[in-house]
């Protein structure tokens, strides 16, 4: 994909924010040798902190293949942001239809066009005590057995020091210097999915295949063994009141 294809609304946004990533940050960034030259392609990243989108954008953006990030469709439809998120080429979710596999319509066409489109399977921050990936979505996989696209895991690590997860205060940490830290691998081998039906099973299998190689680059990054098993993120549902049976009436004597 050529430099001219990347277009002016994603232009502003790299000028408007990677200045300010160079200055406060520095950069130890691996595998662009992954990113492939042309056609398109699905990346699979961790997430442990709000900071991350942007220090991934701007790993990705410099090999000349920016991202196309999947959001809810109603950030799409009206004011700056809507104008923002259309004109960079994002993508909408459509979270509201009844057909699982239909709701990534447009990351499908996105590939099928070339696109890169960039998926975080855990599908919100991690709750990992140690930051580890959580158990992934099936979203990622999903699009990849449609397309047979090329899956690259990349792991990010370092943001999380200068915006933390889940913390009251939500303000940036900049001393010392951070490193953000992005590594591609190579494309994650599914070919053992193609042709077979999108059962919940099949899913599940080709999506902890895709964990799998994001852990495993996060392992190299912080020199550590991951855990054994991974990280099962569940909502909690609010607990059903079961009506009590009222007391049967006592009988008369």
């Amino acid at each position: 994909m050529s430099r001219r294809r990347i277009g002016f609304w994603y232009r502003l946004a790299a000028i408007l924010v990677k200045p300010p990533l160079l200055l406060l940050f520095s950069r130890d960034w691996r595998g662009m040798e992954h990113i492939p030259v042309e056609g398109g392609f699905i990346t699979a990243v961790n997430h442990n902190s709000y900071l991350d989108p942007l220090s991934y954008a701007h790993f990705q953006y410099n090999t000349g293949r920016p991202p196309r990030f999947l959001a809810k469709v109603s950030l799409f439809q009206s004011g700056p942001v809507g104008r923002f998120m259309r004109g960079t080429g994002q993508i909408p979710v459509y979270r509201d239809t009844l057909d699982a596999a239909d709701a990534f319509r447009a990351a499908v066409d996105a590939v099928r066009r070339g696109e890169c489109v960039a998926f975080y399977p855990e599908g919100t921050l991690t709750r990992d005590p140690r930051m580890w990936p959580m158990e992934g979505k099936s979203g990622a996989a999903r699009v990849a057995l449609i397309t047979r696209a090329p899956v690259i895991p990349v792991a990010q690590w370092g943001a999380h020091e200068a915006v933390p997860p889940y913390v009251r205060e939500k303000r940036l940490r900049l001393l010392p210097r951070k490193t953000l830290t992005v590594v591609a691998g190579p494309p994650v081998d599914l070919g053992e999915f193609y042709g077979r039906q999108p059962t919940p099973e099949v899913l599940r299998e080709a999506t902890d295949r895709i964990m799998d190689a994001i852990t495993e680059l996060l392992a190299d990054v912080r020199h550590e063994p991951p855990p054994v098993e991974r990280y099962a993120h569940r909502k909690m549902l609010p607990e059903r009141r079961v009506p009590r049976p009222a007391p049967e009436e006592e009988k008369a004597e």
